[in-house]
Order: C-alpha cells, then structure tokens, then sequence
C-alpha cells in the first residue's frame, strides 16, 4: 500500500474560494482516477494538541496499491489539470508519502 498526504496553504491574496474550489476540482478530477484505493479531502479537523499543525487549508489523502499505482496517479492528465487550475492560489504545499 502507498499512502499520498498533501497539504494546501493558500496565497494570502487567492480569491476568497480558492480552498473550496480546490477541494472541488480534487473530489471531481483526482477521485476518478483509477489507480486510487482510497481518496478524502477536507478541512483541517482543529485539533486541539501542540504536535498538531492545523495551519493548512485542505487536507487530501489518496491511498493506492502499490507505488506503480501513485507514479500512473501523478502523470495521469486528470491530475494534470487539477495542477492547472488550482496551482497558483498555492503558498506551500507539503507532502507526506509513505508505505505500508
């Protein structure tokens, strides 16, 4: 199993929506790419602990088979385009992939 986190912090100055509509274009774009197992998307939850970073504004967790799975996920055109349409409202992004 390959396990891909990623977290959005957004521009300072992106439209008022950007957090929503990324969220959106990840539900109707990376979710319908097959070699995902498992996808969510979401606001951070606030959880109230110090070794918690809730400064994120979308959370994504998109799970897979194996790591052939993730690599054909980051070329696939439906990835693609979410990257055209979102990217530049982006301030950082972090990921976090690991295996199980």
């Amino acid at each position: 199993m390959f396990t891909h986190v990623v977290l959005f912090w957004m521009k300072p100055d992106a439209p008022h929506n950007a957090a929503e509509q990324t969220k959106i274009d990840a539900q109707d774009l990376l979710a319908k790419i097959p070699s995902i197992t498992y996808f969510s998307v979401g606001d951070p939850a606030m959880t109230p602990r110090d070794v918690v970073d809730n400064s994120y504004h979308v959370g994504l967790l998109t799970v897979f088979a194996d790591t052939e799975g993730h690599d054909e996920y980051q070329i696939h055109p439906l990835h693609t385009e979410f990257l055209a349409r979102n990217k530049a409202n982006w301030e950082k992004v972090r990921i976090y992939d690991f295996k199980a």
